[in-house]
C-alpha cells in the first residue's frame, strides 16, 4: 500500500512544480506564447486536484485540525488560480483572427490572469510547506 501513497505523493508534486512553474515563468515573461501552455496547465490542475483529494482522503480524513486548515486555505487559493486562469488566460481561443489591437488586449489580460494565478499557487505552495509546522 506504500507504494500507493508514494505514486499519488510523487504524481501530486509532478503536476504541482509543472503548473506553478509555468505559470510563474510565463507570467513574467510575456512574450512567451501563453496560449500554448494553457491546455496543459489545467491538465496539470486537474491532476493536482484529484490526486490531492487522495492524498488528503489517505491522511486527513479523519480530523480538522490546524495542519488540515492550512491546507484547505492552499487548496482554496488553488482553486481561486485555476478559475482565474480559466476565466482570463482561457479567452485565448478567441484570438484566432483578430487583428493586432485585440490581439494585444487579449494578450494583456492573459499575463495579468497568470501573474494573479501565479501569486495565488506562491501561496499554495506556502501552505503546503508549512502545514507540517502548525
Amino acid at each position: 500500500m506504500q507504494y500507493v501513497y508514494i505514486i499519488v505523493l510523487g504524481l501530486h508534486v509532478l503536476a504541482g512544480v509543472f503548473w506553478a512553474g509555468t505559470t510563474i515563468a510565463v507570467a513574467r515573461d510575456p512574450e512567451i506564447r501563453i496560449e500554448r501552455f494553457f491546455r496543459p496547465q489545467m491538465n496539470a490542475a486537474g491532476m493536482v486536484f484529484l490526486t490531492g483529494a487522495l492524498l488528503w482522503y489517505f491522511f486527513h480524513s479523519g480530523s480538522f485540525g490546524s495542519m488540515e486548515m492550512v491546507l484547505a486555505l492552499g487548496i482554496a487559493t488553488a482553486l481561486i488560480a485555476a478559475g482565474v486562469q480559466g476565466a482570463l488566460v482561457g479567452s485565448a481561443r478567441q484570438l484566432a483572427g483578430t487583428d493586432a489591437a485585440t490581439e494585444t488586449q487579449l494578450r494583456a489580460k492573459m499575463t495579468r490572469g497568470e501573474r494573479i494565478a501565479g501569486g495565488l499557487l506562491v501561496i499554495t505552495v506556502l501552505c503546503m510547506a508549512t502545514a507540517r509546522m502548525f
